[in-house]
């Protein structure tokens, strides 16, 4: 199996407002992030890739298979919705074991992998308690824990950090991260873009129903060189270094700050190959030199410009 979630000219849109807009991607092996401001489409791809929704016109298979109306897909493929969707009067162990029977597991196989599933996610202590009485964050686990009872394949991973603590997203993304591991694919979707980049470097990027691009992160740092690229340096001598910055060809733009220089240069390769002989050349201390574009924060700010 060479793809696991390909798409071929993808649309859908609900009444007037198109949801997604001929994309073609071609996912592959291990974890994939889905980013994009909200309402970007991210939403409607996963429930095509689950199975939940039809496209209105194009292809998508998933694991090799087209998954609409597929009821044995379901047991290779786990589903973490954005949205709650629970019995609040259940326990958390037996929300997670009655959605094991309903995939077809015995009793005594539902009750063994529910308890392995509560386990990793770290709910043992709050299993008994009903779910209506879970705080955001144990809620976001228990999710989890139903996505990934079944042993699936295949995890769908809808905004699984929304509303969660620092400490809770840090322990969350160490799970997803422990599930490609263990040789699960895993697609997660996000419009926080630290949260993207804390988790892969595979990256789908999604904005007004269409895919703006698709790599990782320095592939698509590359499709933005029509922008200028920023660059901070800290120095004591800001005229000195302008002044031989200023003759060079890939140094579109400097702005005095008080610390320093703020550079835009559209070659940025070009830029910081040249500038550690510049700055000897003019007699200059460089106490730091940084890029604020140097991130998924201003490759999404440039890729989604309208």
């Amino acid at each position: 199996m060479s793809s696991v979630i390909k798409t071929t000219k993808l649309n859908h849109w609900y009444g007037n407002v198109v949801a997604l807009n001929d994309v073609t991607v071609d996912i592959g092996a291990g974890i994939t992030g889905i980013l994009g401001p909200n309402g970007a489409g991210k939403t409607s791809l996963m429930r095509m890739a689950v199975g939940l929704m039809r496209p209105a016109f194009g292809e998508i298979r998933v694991l090799d298979v087209d998954p609409w109306n597929n009821p044995g897909f379901n047991r290779r493929i786990g589903y973490c919705p954005e949205h709650d969707g629970f019995y609040e009067w259940l326990t958390g162990s037996d929300f997670v074991r009655w959605l094991l029977r309903l995939r077809g597991f015995s009793a005594a196989d539902a009750d063994r992998l529910g308890r392995e599933a509560i386990d990793r996610v770290a709910l043992r202590d709050a299993a008994g308690r009903r779910v209506g009485t879970y705080s955001r964050g144990m809620r976001q686990r228990l999710k989890l824990a139903q996505a990934i009872g079944h042993q699936s394949e295949l995890l769908v991973l809808d905004e699984p950090l929304t509303g969660t603590d620092p400490l809770v997203r840090q322990e969350l993304i160490g799970l997803i991260k422990s599930f490609a591991a263990e040789g699960r694919h895993v697609i997660v979707s996000s419009h926080v873009l630290h949260e993207i980049e804390a988790l892969t470097q595979n990256i789908v990027v999604i904005h007004k129903g269409r895919l703006v691009a698709f790599g990782d992160q320095r592939e698509i740092r590359g499709l933005i060189d029509r922008h200028p690229h920023a660059v901070s340096i800290r120095t004591t001598k800001s005229r000195e270094l302008a002044a031989a910055l200023a003759k060079e060809p890939s140094v579109r733009e400097i702005e005095f700050r008080d610390d320093g220089l703020l550079v835009k240069t559209k070659e940025p390769d070009v830029f910081y190959g040249r500038f550690s002989a510049l700055a000897l050349e003019a007699g200059c201390d460089v106490q730091e030199l940084t890029s604020p574009d140097d991130n998924l924060e201003a490759v999404f700010r440039y890729l989604t410009e309208s």
